[in-house]
């Protein structure tokens, strides 16, 4: 018996559709409503924090854990992305899951990927990860739309590391008139200032040091613009220290927070978003902060 097997005594866990579809409208004929967080396992504090907060709700709490392929490009890593369903069912016992939903690819791409319907949201889909990553963003909102229609959530937990997937949904929800409240949880770090991320684990041992440099740039981003330096002078200088410390930066920018357009002159609620490769291994974070007066 697995640690899964052993746990599924504590946690219901669907495979099929139609069992968590079965679990579910359960609930809802007894007028429960629903908290869900979708992850694509190898769950750590950030992911745990999600859940926390789906419980703190008092709706029934659902997680799903679905390695996504229609959200990786080709030359990304589906094949060795981590998988440690045993670990992450383990993990969860220790809060109030009522239902873990861990479909198959070919449950939820039952056609294939490739022939499946896609669900694009254009603007914030294109830019910044859309344009290093291109398509990334229409796997992430057809999976999550797909995952919205079969949970049917009141409401859903999301990072705010993954901030313009956060934006994403968002829109997605809107446009599509989607019944779902949209909630945000505040990025979880290391001690030593690094989000948490399943790719952290790619970090080689000589290089996870040096990882935080990225964390760093973006707190000396948000201190220079609001002491009122430039934001393109300040982020200028974040890049040259990205690449001294060896980054392969893809875009360090400030953007606003609502819509991650370009700031014009009195906006005041940023955000400072950065991607850069150590090594093998692609980082991604960001600040939110607001300026007191007008840069």
């Amino acid at each position: 018996m697995s640690l899964a097997d052993q746990a599924d005594s504590q946690i219901p866990i669907a495979e099929t559709i139609a069992r968590a579809r079965e679990t579910i409208q359960r609930w809802k004929k007894a007028g429960e409503a629903i908290a869900f967080v979708p992850t694509m396992g190898n769950l750590h504090e950030g992911h745990l924090a999600l859940v926390r907060a789906a419980n703190a709700s008092g709706m029934r709490t659902i997680v799903s854990i679905f390695v996504n392929p229609l959200q990786f490009g080709k030359n990304e890593d589906l094949d060795t992305y981590p998988r440690t369903f045993d670990e992450d069912i383990l993990k969860l016992a220790d809060y109030k899951v009522d239902l873990v939903f861990a479909p198959t690819v070919s449950e939820i791409y039952p056609e294939g990927k490739e022939a499946s319907t896609t669900v694009y949201v254009p603007v914030l889909s294109d830019m910044l990860e859309g344009e290093h990553r291109p398509g990334f963003f229409t796997g992430v909102a057809t999976v999550v739309c797909k995952l919205f229609n079969i949970i049917e959530p009141d409401a859903a937990y999301f990072g705010e590391k993954d901030y313009q997937q956060l934006l994403v949904i968002r829109r997605m929800v809107q446009d599509l008139a989607l019944p779902i409240a949209i909630h945000s949880v505040a990025t979880v770090r290391e001690p030593d200032g690094l989000a948490m991320s399943s790719r952290n684990a790619y970090l080689k041992e000589s290089l996870r040091a040096r990882a935080t440099e990225i964390y760093s740039c973006l707190q000396y981003v948000v201190k220079s613009v609001q002491e009122g330096m430039d934001s393109h002078y300040a982020v200028g200088h974040a890049c040259q220290q990205l690449e001294s410390a060896g980054f392969d930066t893809d875009y360090v920018v400030v953007r606003n927070q609502s819509d991650l357009a370009v700031p014009t002159k009195g906006d005041k609620s940023l955000i400072v978003l950065a991607a850069a490769r150590l090594g093998n291994t692609r980082l991604i974070d960001n600040i939110p902060f607001e300026l007191m007066q007008s840069h």
